[in-house]
């Protein structure tokens, strides 16, 4: 009370000797008391005093904050060290103008009994110690406790409480939750994962079973079927006991546990998971979520529990816990605790790793009251609890070790993390992200590992459907009711239901972005021989048509013939290469809803090494499977191509590549049905991907005739399947293990399938399907490890069902690797070393004559490479690798160049591309970076390599990028000066190696996954945009230098999931115009040009041709 009210009031006790209540007592009790002077005056002093107090906003300089809770209830509770969180909240409030004007913050600890009843006796006395409180930590008497705060109009903001109830405003004015609800996040997680029956498990302290008591109550007020609520005595016996109870109720999914995680110390958790380890119940049936994480922010990035590295029986029963804990994405709160100990703001004498995480939480709490008091002061209100209340919503501020936020009805906006193990190891993991702002639950790109490999079963979807009441089972009435009138109902509209969904599935096939039917309108044939990229055979020998490689044998297209659909089976398709994979002759007038189903299926199938369906081709009395190209053919290909040296680790690196896309299809339940060699196709890094996959099912279920395999066809097929009545036609999983064997004989021994025994093709199959003897291929050991042969046996085994799975195989061929990674530029950088150490021994026999070539050879080395490479190269020395820990990637290409280049004439190309590299090579000498290489229309550029440049990597590639970014802008090509150039640019920071590789002509490249998702960034960019990687965002607001960066979004990064991306958009002092990107609108590609771009160019060169013509029938 400021010091003119009390000196008024002192002088009315004074005029009338009114007894003063206690400072305990409750005002209105005391009010009641009070005797009436006689005197009229009174009343004018009655007066006199409510208009001061109604005029005059509280101005107390003092604020003080009760931190309420059982601290000395236990140790886990106490290391939570609430006066040192509330002592540093306080400080850092009171050194902040913006909160501690004309206020000053204090606090006090009070301890909450550890029994509910005399809490809630001690809370009564509360009353004088605090203006407004944190607290109280046990649930079972926040409802009392927010009515006594409502009628002292003090502020109550609990950590702890759960009951709904008390967010009604009408009843609790003065109470605010400072962190969402935990049932909620709870009831959220549940319904993602459909999983409604729950289980609760206490430990026998009071707090924790008034916590059980009131989270059942929440579930059941939403409807959740609580199916246990047990309170467990804290021994082996009353564990095992209550353990007993969950294993009877099969049908429960989740099991919340209402006590101290085992992760920082827990020991009755720790004895309950170890238990039920040993009663079996770790079997992916249950899900076990400890309650108390929810309360606070685990860490979990580079953290290490004891708990679970020393206790390997923890360790995997862990596996079925779900870590339910707030996200702190930037800072953990060791991290954050550890830079306040090195501030000196909290003393040294504990490890952050000794402190309870809910120290983070009570700072929070005392931090969000400090904002309300000030929230309060700036509105001029009454300094009162509802008040306080009120001005909690739309806050934001920063916490002790993430973001505190609080939308317009004051519901705390936070996000939470799902942590899983895996059974193996104790590193805790992120693998979805619950949102509480949207109410969504995010994938993060990692699955959670459940025991067995599966999680409890779902549950019905009504029990997660509000206004439905659910029983959980089947109302046998209802459901025949339901079932006649389905029946019924069919009757009368299989017409209808029929053509409507012709006609939808028509719409889906034709139209939108991800349509399927493909047309001459959405390709364009191209002619293979500009390129040299080799196809694959295996077209022309399965369909019985000319393919491209078949013609080009036969009667080669000449480079400047057209490409049409009847000489090419290469397209680009969305300014990319794809490939024609033709199916038999014969006619169709439209795609039934069964075949429309598997090119749903095949559309799905997303792995790195899976070649992707893109669509599927029907004009022109053409029908063809569009998959993407891969420029180095196909597997058989590259075996029989004698320039590629395969060692070992490049062999294993392949076949590494087909286990981990036959392990994805099946388990997707796709059986292959038609794999060799020559259905494995390689890119342009070496990358292994399975194709052809679906190809029978388009054939069966669009009913083509069937046509008999050669018996070279066959070879690779397992011979229950021979023994069918049309092999080939279905095949099995299996029976794709089988077909791996044989692949598996090629890449080993770098030959055709049985190219050791003497027989044809036809006695081989017909020994296939008669044995005994059985017919397989005799490798000699010299060829590969022993284990590698031993697999390959057990893969061919005459008996199915003794054939591993790839699972299986995939397990034991990392063991013939003994973990090692197997890397394709591993073993072309060995290679490269080979080859530097007989260029050393070359150079020695060398005459007098080839050392003038010799010079030559040195100055054009010193062009293409590093000086330090070149120079290294020169002496004859090993070119090592070098890691290179953070560099800064550019990619760009020019959008629709493949259009550009259809319409103009190779030498307008080489113009084009001389031009614009000329002005880029100009613009990097002004930069410190390194071109690397250029491919086609695609520009590479890295800067922190080969030399170091400490971190100004990212702003020299930034520069860069902004440069030639203004300067494409105002570029002009010389045939078409009226068609934009304009260029996607990608940007990414990371680690490296960088090395020279190739035998004949050495480069210095990069590689690594920076590589990989810099270039990604290029591609999913925008024209006239530079596309940055949060990564090298990070380097450059390190930096401080200026730039000017706009978030994107969260953007699909192919190979990479969802992540946050920006755009550079410019940078302070930087004065150069930059190009408007275009706008993309709905049904234009963003990575080509329109046709109505270069329409008028393509009259123009219409116009000159017939120009010419007449000319020549003139002449």
């Amino acid at each position: 009370m400021p010091l003119q009210h009390r000196a008024f009031f002192s002088s009315l006790r004074t005029w009338k000797q009114i007894p003063e209540t206690s400072p305990d007592s409750h005002p209105s009790s005391s009010s009641s008391s009070l005797p009436l002077p006689p005197s009229p005056h009174w009343f004018l002093l009655v007066l006199l005093a409510s208009l001061c107090l109604l005029h005059c906003p509280a101005e107390a300089a003092w604020y003080r904050i009760g931190v309420v809770g059982p601290w000395g209830c236990d140790p886990l509770f106490a290391k939570a060290l609430p006066s040192v969180a509330a002592q540093l909240a306080v400080n850092r409030i009171n050194k902040d103008p913006s909160l501690s004007y004309a206020v000053t913050f204090d606090y006090n600890v009070l301890q909450e009994p550890c029994e509910t009843s005399r809490a809630l006796e001690a809370f009564v006395g509360f009353h004088t110690k605090a203006s407004g409180y944190i607290g109280p930590a046990n649930p079972g008497y926040c409802d009392a406790a927010s009515m006594l705060s409502k009628g002292w109009n003090k502020a109550l903001f609990p950590w702890g409480c759960v009951g709904y109830e008390l967010d009604d405003v009408r009843s609790h004015p003065t109470f605010a939750r400072s962190m969402a609800r935990p049932t909620w996040v709870l009831i959220s997680i549940m319904s993602y994962f459909r999983w409604a029956h729950v289980g609760i498990i206490s430990s026998s302290e009071d707090i924790w079973m008034e916590t059980a008591i009131k989270v059942a109550d929440s579930l059941r007020s939403h409807g959740m079927p609580v199916r246990l609520v047990s309170f467990m005595e804290n021994t082996p016996h009353g564990i095992r006991r209550t353990l007993a109870k969950l294993h009877k109720m099969r049908e429960i999914r989740v099991v919340i546990l209402c006590m101290h995680s085992a992760l920082i110390g827990g020991s009755a958790q720790k004895l309950l998971l170890e238990t039920a380890y040993d009663m079996q119940m770790i079997d992916g049936s249950l899900v076990f979520v400890p309650y108390d994480t929810l309360l606070y922010s685990l860490p979990y990035r580079n953290v290490t529990y004891p708990a679970l590295k020393s206790n390997s029986k923890l360790l995997r029963a862990y596996d079925a816990v779900l870590t339910v804990t707030i996200d702190s994405p930037q800072l953990s709160f060791y991290e954050a605790y550890k830079e306040a100990m090195e501030r000196g703001e909290v003393a040294k004498t504990l490890k952050p790793q000794q402190v309870s995480p809910l120290f983070g939480t009570i700072y929070n709490s005392v931090l969000f009251m400090a904002h309300a008091v000030h929230r309060v002061r700036e509105a001029r209100d009454w300094m009162s609890g509802g008040n306080l209340a009120r001005h909690t919503r739309n806050l934001d501020f920063q916490g002790f070790s993430h973001l505190v936020k609080t939308n317009s009805s004051g519901a705390a906006l936070l996000d939470y993390l799902i942590l899983d193990t895996d059974g193996l190891s104790w590193q805790l993991r992120p693998t979805y992200r619950i949102d509480m702002e949207v109410g969504m639950v995010r994938f993060l790109g990692r699955d959670i590992h459940f025991p067995g490999g599966y999680g409890p079963r779902k549950d019905a979807s009504c029990w997660f459907t509000a206004g439905v009441i659910c029983s959980g089972g089947v109302d046998l009435f209802l459901t025949i009711s339901m079932f006649l009138g389905a029946i019924a109902a069919s009757v009368v509209a299989v017409a209808l239901l029929y053509c409507i969904r012709r006609h939808i599935n028509k719409i889906r096939l034709l139209r939108g972005p991800n349509k399927i039917l493909l047309t001459l309108a959405d390709v364009t044939f191209i002619n293979p021989s500009l390129s040299n990229k080799k196809l694959s055979l295996d077209d022309s020998r399965a369909s019985g048509m000319k393919s491209v490689s078949e013609h080009s044998v036969a009667s080669p297209i000449s480079a400047q013939s057209p490409a049409t659909y009847e000489n090419s089976n290469v397209v680009i398709f969305e300014g990319d290469w794809a490939w024609l994979k033709r199916l038999p002759d014969g006619t169709f007038s439209s795609i039934n809803p069964k075949t429309s189903n598997v090119f749903e299926l095949m559309k799905d199938m997303r792995h790195e090494n899976v070649n992707p369906f893109l669509g599927f081709f029907h004009d022109c009395g053409v029908f063809a499977i569009v998959t993407e190209f891969c420029s180095r053919g196909s597997l058989e290909d590259l075996l029989l191509n004698e320039d590629v040296k395969l060692d070992w680790m490049f062999k294993s690196s392949l076949l590494l590549d087909l286990i981990k896309g036959m392990k994805y299809l099946h388990h997707r339940e796709v059986s292959h049905t038609r794999l060799k060699s020559r259905n494995c196709v390689v890119d342009g890094r070496f990358v292994l991907k399975v194709t052809d996959y679906g190809y029978n099912e388009v054939l069966e279920a669009q009913r083509f005739p069937f046509i008999e395999p050669r018996p070279d066809e066959l070879l690779w097929t397992a011979p229950e399947i021979l023994r069918s009545g049309q092999p080939g036609l279905h095949g099995t999983l299996p029976g794709d293990v089988y077909s791996f064997a044989i692949i598996m004989q090629e890449v080993v021994m770098r030959g055709p399938p049985f190219c050791m025994l003497d027989l044809s093709d036809a006695e081989i199959i017909e020994k296939l399907r008669k044995p005994p003897p059985l017919c397989r291929p005799v490798v000699s050991p010299d060829y590969a490890p022993l284990e590698c042969l031993q697999l390959m046996k057990q893969c061919w085994n005459e008996q199915p069902d003794k054939r591993p799975t790839f699972d299986d195989i995939f397990d034991q061929f990392k063991n013939i690797n003994k973990g090692k990674k197997t890397n394709i530029i591993d073993s072309m950088l060995r290679m490269l070393e080979q080859y530097s150490s007989n260029l050393e021994e070359l150079i020695r026999e060398r005459t007098e004559e080839l050392e003038i070539e010799k010079q030559k050879t040195e100055k054009l080395l010193t062009q293409m490479l590093p000086p330090s490479v070149a120079e290294a190269l020169k002496v004859g020395g090993a070119v090592e690798p070098e890691h290179f820990d953070h560099v800064s990637l550019y990619f760009s290409d020019i959008v629709g160049f493949t259009t550009i280049s259809a319409n103009s004439e190779p030498i307008e190309v080489v113009d084009l591309l001389n031009d614009l590299y000329t002005i880029f090579d100009a613009i990097i000498g002004n930069h410190d970076v390194y071109k690397v290489e250029t491919i086609g229309d695609a520009y590479m550029v890295a800067s922190g390599v080969p030399v170091h440049n400490g971190n100004r990597h990212a702003a020299e590639i930034a520069n860069m990028a902004l440069d030639i970014l203004s300067a494409v802008g105002t570029f002009k090509m010389r045939h078409m000066p009226d068609v934009p150039v304009r260029i996607r640019i990608g940007l990414h920071t990371g680690p490296c190696v960088a090395g020279v590789v190739g035998l004949t002509m050495p480069r210095y490249c990069l590689f690594g996954d920076t590589v990989t998702t810099a270039s990604r960034m290029e591609s999913s960019g925008l024209p006239y945009r530079i596309h940055v990687h949060q990564s090298t965002v990070k380097v450059l607001r390190d930096l401080n230098l200026g730039y000017k960066l706009e978030l994107r979004g969260r953007t699909e990064v192919r190979g990479k999931g969802t992540e946050e991306t920006y755009w550079l958009v410019g940078r302070d002092g930087f004065t150069k115009p930059l190009p408007v990107p275009p706008e993309i609108k709905s049904g234009q590609m963003a990575h080509g040009l329109q046709m109505a771009e270069i329409a008028q160019y393509k009259k123009r060169k219409a116009e000159k041709q017939q120009q010419e013509q007449l000319a020549k029938k003139k002449n």
